[in-house]
C-alpha cells in the first residue's frame, strides 16, 4: 500500500500504527468499482480491496467533487486483496479505480455522517501542475551549466599555468556550483560519473583508469600531485562539464522526478559528505552539504505554490529546519576554509547530522504529496 502521508497534519492513511479488524470489502475492477462500498461510520477503517477483474489497477478513495485523494494503493493485481487504511469523517468519498489500460472508473459517492474529527485530502497533480516548477528549475540548472563550464576551464587554465594554489580555490568554486545541481543528477546520465565519480568500488581506488572528475582532481590537488599529473584528469573535466551543457537541453527530465529529489538530494548528504565519504583530501564536505542545501531550497523554490495548497504546515516547519541548518554549517564556515567533518566536535557533529535528518523527516511527504497521480 501506498499511503498519502501520514506525517502532514489530518491527512490519513497510517502505517506505523495497528490495523483495525474487520471492514468492508470493495470491488475493483473496470465494471464494478466500488461494489460493496457503504458508508461507514467514522473513524478509522480497514476496506478490503478485491480486484475482480482482469487488469491491474491503481485504486483510490477520493472527495468526487474535487478528485482530493484520501487513500490510495499502486499496482493491486487481478484476483488479489490488499488493505486500504483510512480515517473517516463527514464527508462524501467515492472510489476510483484506474486500469492499467483504459479509462478510470468512479464508484457511486456515499456520505458519511456524524464524527467529530475531520479528514484532509490531497489534490492530485498532474504533469500540467509540475510544468512550470520544471521550466523554471530547467533554467536554474542552465544557468548552472554554464557558470560550471566557465569554472573548469579556468581550473584547467591554473593546472596548465602550474598555478596549484590557485587551482585548490577554484577547484572548490567549481565543485560547489556543480552540487547545487543536485536535482538534476538523475538526468545527468553518465555524466555525472565523468564529472563527479567516487573511487568508491573500483578496483583500483584512487588509482584506478576510471576514477575522474572532480573528487580525481580533488585527490590529486591534496596529495602532491604535480601540474603534469592533473594535466589529463582536468581537462577531462573540463570536456564532460562542456558535454553535460551542449547536452542538456535534449535530456529527458521527468517532472515526477522533483517532488522526488526535493528528499533524495539530502539523503545523499547525510550518507556521503556528512559521513566524509567523499573527502579525497580538501577537507570541504560541509562546503558541499551547504551547497547541497542551496540546491534543495532553489527546489522547494519552484515547489512550494504547489506544496503551501496541499500541505499549508509542512512549509513553515521546513523552512524552520533549513534555517536552524544553515547556521550550523555557518559557524563551520570561515573565510575561505571550512571545518573538516573528521574534526568537528562531537556534539556538533551531532547536531548538524541532527538537523540534516529533521529536515529529511519533514520533507519526506513532498514526494507523495506531489505525485502524478492517474486519477488526476
Amino acid at each position: 500500500m501506498v499511503a498519502v502521508p501520514a506525517v502532514v497534519a489530518g491527512l490519513v492513511v497510517a502505517l506505523a500504527r495497528p490495523k483495525p479488524s474487520g471492514g468492508q470489502t470493495v470491488a475493483v475492477s473496470a465494471t464494478e468499482c466500488g461494489k460493496g462500498f457503504t458508508a461507514p461510520k467514522p473513524g478509522r477503517q480497514t476496506f478490503q480491496m478485491q480486484n475482480t477483474g482482469s487488469k491491474t489497477a491503481e485504486v483510490y478513495l477520493i472527495d468526487p467533487s474535487s478528485n482530493a485523494v484520501y487513500g490510495e494503493i499502486e499496482g493491486l493485481a487481478p484476483g488479489t486483496t490488499r488493505d486500504l487504511v483510512a480515517t473517516v469523517a463527514g464527508g462524501t468519498y467515492a472510489w476510483r479505480c484506474v486500469p492499467s489500460t483504459g479509462k478510470a472508473v468512479t464508484s457511486r459517492p456515499v456520505t458519511v455522517s456524524g464524527g467529530t474529527g475531520s479528514t484532509r485530502a490531497v489534490v492530485p497533480v498532474s504533469e500540467n501542475d509540475l510544468a512550470a516548477p520544471l521550466e523554471a528549475y530547467k533554467a536554474y540548472v542552465e544557468q548552472g551549466l554554464a557558470t560550471l563550464v566557465a569554472q573548469t576551464r579556468t581550473l584547467d587554465a591554473d593546472i596548465a599555468g602550474n598555478h596549484l594554489a590557485k587551482a585548490r580555490t577554484d577547484w572548490l568554486a567549481a565543485h560547489l556550483t556543480y552540487s547545487s545541481l543536485g536535482a538534476a543528477y538523475g538526468t545527468f546520465e553518465d555524466y555525472d560519473q565523468k564529472i563527479n565519480g567516487r573511487a568508491d568500488g573500483l578496483p583500483g581506488g584512487v588509482a584506478d583508469k576510471d576514477f575522474a572528475g572532480f573528487h580525481r582532481v580533488e585527490y590529486g590537488l591534496w596529495h602532491a600531485k604535480t601540474a603534469g599529473q592533473l594535466k589529463a584528469p582536468v581537462q577531462a573535466l573540463a570536456d564532460a562539464a562542456a558535454g553535460l551543457q551542449k547536452a542538456f537541453p535534449a535530456q529527458e527530465f521527468d517532472a515526477g522526478d522533483l517532488p522526488l529529489r526535493a528528499h533524495e538530494i539530502l539523503e545523499n548528504t547525510l550518507q556521503f559528505e556528512l559521513t566524509a565519504d567523499t573527502d579525497e583530501g580538501s577537507g570541504t564536505n560541509l562546503a558541499t552539504a551547504n551547497a547541497n542545501l542551496a540546491g534543495t531550497r532553489e527546489l522547494l523554490t519552484v515547489l512550494r505554490p504547489l506544496l503551501t495548497t496541499r500541505a499549508p504546515k509542512l512549509l513553515p516547519a521546513v523552512d524552520a529546519d533549513i534555517a536552524r541548518l544553515q547556521q550550523l554549517l555557518d559557524a563551520e564556515h570561515r573565510g575561505a576554509s571550512w571545518t573538516p567533518v573528521e574534526q568537528l566536535d562531537t556534539v556538533t557533529r551531532q547536531r548538524i547530522t541532527g538537523a540534516t535528518g529533521q529536515l529529511l523527516e519533514d520533507l519526506a511527504p513532498v514526494p507523495d504529496l506531489l505525485e502524478i497521480r492517474k486519477s488526476a
